[in-house]
């Protein structure tokens, strides 16, 4: 395992519940992944990240734990994910897992300690508990699944909660919420995790004395922009603590932010060297599919993150957005979540989708991939508001709870549901569309032209011809074009219009999204050259 291995892997986001099934309960598992690591070593991956898959009541599909040290029986159990770091590191795959330190389940016992004790007690402190102004809340904070960030208790206090009732903040002025999460990131170190993602790392730290912010504000989980919440200056003293946690462990462990912040400049403070070591480039996937917009993110993102000596990232699609085959195509493709996913024409949304993770995929850097991409997979549209679970769905304002539509389990063989998600014909935790069956890894295995094999050879290719290229050179191209070099041999070259286009080859043809024929890449394609 080579050092600094992070700086341009490709790192394969899992949603256990909607991976792989080992028991037949239509929710995926640890065993279910631990089975299916050969299916990502043979897909080319670098690394996998897990989200959580610790005790929780799962008001908020695990990012609500009730204990950090345990796995939820419905994933299996601590044994488990010990057998899966084993196993990953014995097929050369590196295993990261989320860490949710904004807040916790109000099941916790520390939480449910504190109710217990009442006003006044030390343990309140380890939260945000406060009186109210009358019987208003102690600010005007919105939650960002809707509604105030405040709920009342039954004598009388109120504690926040930035995200679901059920997920109360943390107060990390607090020295023994520090102290906690020390020792929890030991424990899974200690376990074998390469490293970890840190969940709303941006949030950790609010304004001193948690002013209101004096308007009316509704916040969507990916975009909320300057506030008293967020971004706080305070949070970069959490993480200089952990990087001497992980510094102390063989095989850089690394950690990734989860954090958005007004500018890239400020994105680019969490990774600084004595801090984490990847921050997610959401910027990048927010950027419309247009030449000139793309670029100058492209620019804006490796220069920013140069500042500071850490690689940029790019990913087009994870658990909380809608998938890039329908997002790229919707009218508002800045829209990071895709706030109501509409329909859209499913054959141009997969060649665009195709065309734009083969960009990704070239860019110098470190890439993230988000289950079922590779397989081409749609954003469910038509999910049923009585299957739907995302904690938001159901809230009069904030986001609107659409999450659910990318988080549909993964076809994996068969004709029909659940496509061997799990090991009997029982139905998965949401249900799957039947036109999921030409779409499974039985189904695109070894044909050429398929997502997934274009995915493998990608994946094989840039292992190959791109690891430690860090440079990126701008060529000219016809408008519309956009073309750039990495290295000595290798150049990319994307056609962002709706018509074909001629363009004069730069060397021999490697990989295309879509068919290339006699000079003229056609409409949302990318093509990657081998350049003598």
């Amino acid at each position: 395992m080579t050092e600094s291995w992070w700086r341009d892997a490709v790192i394969y986001q899992i949603y256990p519940r909607s991976f792989a099934d080992a028991n037949g309960d239509g929710i995926g598992d640890l065993p279910g992944i631990r089975a299916r690591l050969p299916y990502l070593r043979d897909l080319g991956v670098d690394a996998v990240w897990l989200s959580p898959f610790y005790l929780s009541p799962q008001a908020d599909a695990g990012y609500d734990v009730a204990d950090y040290r345990t796995v939820d029986p419905i994933f299996g159990s601590v044994g488990d994910a010990r057998g899966l770091v084993a196993d990953a590191h014995d097929l050369g795959l590196r295993v990261i897992v989320d860490l949710v330190p904004n807040h916790s389940s109000d099941q916790h016992i520390w939480f449910q300690q504190a109710l217990a004790e009442g006003p006044g007690s030390p343990l309140r402190e380890r939260y945000h508990f406060r009186d109210g102004r009358g019987d208003q809340p102690p600010n005007d904070w919105p939650s960002i699944f809707g509604g105030p960030a405040w709920t009342r208790v039954p004598d009388g206090q109120w504690y926040l909660h930035l995200f679901a009732p059920e997920q109360p903040d943390f107060n990390w002025d607090h020295p023994a919420v520090a102290d906690e999460f020390r020792t929890i990131l030991r424990f899974w170190l200690d376990l074998g995790v390469d490293g970890f993602r840190i969940d709303v790392a941006h949030g950790l730290v609010k304004e001193a004395g948690l002013p209101s912010l004096g308007r009316v504000a509704e916040w969507h989980l990916l975009d909320v922009g300057e506030s008293p919440c967020f971004d706080r200056d305070g949070v970069h003293d959490i993480y200089r603590s952990w990087r001497t946690i992980l510094d102390e462990y063989p095989g850089e462990r690394i950690a990734v932010a989860e954090a958005w912040a007004p500018t890239l400049a400020r994105v680019a403070d969490y990774v600084r060297p004595d801090e984490l070591h990847q921050a997610f480039n959401f910027s990048y996937l927010a950027t419309p599919w247009e030449p000139t917009a793309q670029r100058e993110m492209i620019d804006a993102s490796i220069g920013a993150m140069a500042a500071v000596g850490a690689p940029a990232t790019w990913t087009l699609s994870n658990h909380d957005v809608v998938r890039h085959t329908n997002r790229l195509l919707q009218a508002d493709a800045g829209d990071v979540a895709g706030r109501r996913p509409t329909e859209v024409d499913p054959v141009a949304g997969l060649r665009r989708a195709r065309a734009a993770t083969l960009l990704l995929l070239a860019l110098p850097g470190s890439a993230y991939l988000y289950q079922g991409e590779e397989l081409g997979l749609p954003e469910v549209t038509d999910l049923p508001p009585e299957v739907r679970q995302d904690p938001a769905f159901h809230r009069a304002t904030g986001q609107d709870g659409y999450r659910d539509g990318c988080r549909v389990p993964l076809p994996w063989s068969g004709t029909t549901a659940p496509y061997g998600f799990g090991p009997d014909s029982g139905p998965s935790w949401l249900p799957q569309p039947a036109s999921w069956a030409s779409l499974s890894v039985e189904a695109q295995d070894g044909v050429p032209g398929s997502t997934l094999s274009m995915y493998r050879e990608a994946l094989a290719l840039r292992r190959k011809t791109l690891t430690g290229a860090a440079t990126l050179t701008w060529q000219p191209g016809p408008t519309g074009i956009l073309s750039f070099t990495r290295g000595d041999g290798f150049a990319c070259t994307v056609n962002m219009t709706g018509a074909p286009v001629a363009i004069d080859p730069p060397g021999t043809l490697l990989l295309a999204s879509g068919p290339v024929e006699g000079g003229v890449l056609p409409p949302d394609t990318t093509a990657w050259w081998s350049v003598s």
